[in-house]
């Protein structure tokens, strides 16, 4: 029992050292990544950590697969990409702070009939967690989104996410970013992309690594035909100013 009684009087006298620790790492957090945030509304992002997830994947299934990516801004990369990702991916990207309510509860609500789970990130959620974080399902990691999420919709502007976005996103094995792609695929600027390539571009990033915009599926064409639609929607006076 003395041992015992010893043993809590030492956690004790251990509690306020490690609250201390506690409070100084999350303070070291919350300034680090305030500052990143910052720097990163200015300067170019060459890499990305899923980058390196998926070339450690390709590594450990004994495949070489070769990283194409470069970084151009926003006015070097064609309007109708622009306009396609967003009414493929987030149709209200440029009215939202960063989270799409509805199309979360739709989500929550479908995701209890459905077996393949329905996604309802945003743009948004989508550059904070492709530039910051790791794929992942975890409660930690949807947490950090989260946080992410509000520090660039408030630092950064739409403009600055969607160039972001549109020069980290994954267009097929070991091809990141609007320009690698154009290049790869149409042997052409992502600035020339007519606007039938710009679209199939945006169908195909529920599963860029399968398939190819070149080559589209059935299924893609469907998505590339959604995307017409939701861009007969939105109207051209949706982009302006902003795009």
């Amino acid at each position: 029992m003395g041992y015992i009684r010893k043993g809590f009087a030492k956690t004790r006298r251990l509690l306020p050292k490690m609250k201390k620790i506690i409070f100084l790492s999350i303070c070291a957090f919350f300034v680090s990544s305030l500052m990143l945030v910052v720097a990163l509304k200015w300067l170019p992002i060459y890499c990305t950590p899923l980058v390196f997830l998926r070339a450690s994947e390709y590594a450990l299934e004994g495949k070489w697969v070769s990283i194409k990516k470069d970084w151009v801004s926003i006015e070097e990369i064609s309007p109708h990409f622009r306009k396609a990702v967003i009414a493929s991916e987030d149709p209200k990207f440029l009215s939202h702070s960063g989270f799409d309510f509805e199309a979360i509860a739709k989500a929550i609500d479908a995701n209890k009939r459905r077996k393949v789970k329905m996604g309802a990130s945003t743009i948004s959620q989508q550059t904070a967690k492709n530039v910051f974080l790791y794929p992942s399902r975890t409660f930690l990691r949807k947490g950090l989104e989260a946080y992410f999420t509000v520090l660039i919709e408030n630092i950064w502007d739409k403009r600055r996410i969607l160039e972001v976005y549109l020069n980290v996103i994954e267009l097929g094995p070991g091809i990141y970013g609007a320009e690698a792609a154009s290049q790869y695929y149409f042997n052409k600027s992502a600035n020339n992309l007519a606007q039938g390539e710009a679209q199939l571009f945006a169908a195909i990033l529920p599963n860029p690594r399968k398939w190819n915009p070149k080559r589209p599926t059935n299924f893609v064409l469907r998505r590339r035909n959604f995307i017409k639609r939701n861009l007969a929607l939105l109207g051209h006076s949706y982009f302006k100013p902003t795009l």
